[in-house]
């Protein structure tokens, strides 16, 4: 089996981060795309052997009321025609705008964070359904994470139909597909907030080893404020040094 391991994000900055891992999942793309020029000189920085992956444009996956949006500074005209996959002309360019950046990065994996609110209607399944059934994906892997409760059955039928990998917390909960596992930990949770200040225990790191050990390939990516740490002891613990 193989394990990478990396953070969402580069802490620590892009320059040490290259030397000291080999994996990251970009973030900057969720809020707002950078110019291909830019993600192309990460790409050349980084080095041959680095692997991206990054998170999907929000306009694909959040409505306009997102405080997301407000972050990224984003304001948009016909808000009813972003986010959840819906089948429009705004959602279909903000994937081609997301695609030409992850080919410039020559990424993995793109990951489609869904917010609380993207929950199992039947327009929302029409709208997945439809999304992944007409993009284009080329070599790319997508990884999809819900975080609001799905039926694990139908979850389950939907990655097998459009060859999705779901995405999850591997201490809140197992996947529903097989073999590629693409985990990120967020912190713990508290009344449903993630507390994102959270430091892993050693014990919980264990756990989270004993869980990719059933896939083929697992990537294990970290997105708490101690993520840099927190990852580097994890990368211990695959060695054997803790």
């Amino acid at each position: 089996m193989e394990i990478k391991v990396g953070c969402c994000g580069f802490p620590g900055g892009m320059k040490n981060y290259f030397q000291e891992f080999s994996l990251a999942e970009v973030q900057k793309t969720f809020y707002s795309l950078p110019k291909i020029g830019t993600a192309e000189r990460w790409r050349s920085q980084a080095g041959e052997n680095f692997e991206f992956t990054l998170k999907a444009w929000q306009l694909i996956t959040h409505p306009p009321s997102s405080p997301t949006y407000r972050k990224a500074g984003i304001e948009v005209k016909d808000k009813e025609k972003y986010g959840f996959f819906k089948a429009t002309d705004e959602v279909l360019s903000a994937w081609e705008k997301t695609r030409e950046i992850a080919e410039a990065l020559r990424a993995s994996v793109v990951v489609f964070q869904c917010p609380p609110s993207f929950t199992q209607t039947q327009e929302n399944l029409s709208n997945l359904k439809n999304f992944f059934g007409s993009i284009e994906r080329g070599n790319l892997t997508f990884a999809i994470e819900l975080r609001a409760p799905w039926d694990r059955e139908l979850l389950a039928n939907l990655c097998e139909e459009f060859e999705l990998v779901h995405c999850v917390d591997p201490l809140r909960e197992d996947p529903v597909t097989a073999k590629l596992a693409y985990f990120r930990l967020h912190g713990s949770y508290h009344n449903g907030r993630i507390n994102y200040k959270h430091r892993y225990t050693d014990e919980e790191l264990r756990g989270v080893l004993e869980k990719v050990l059933s896939f083929e390939v697992a990537y294990v990516l970290f997105n708490n404020i101690y993520m840099g740490e927190d990852a580097k002891r994890f990368m211990e613990l695959l060695r054997g040094d803790i």
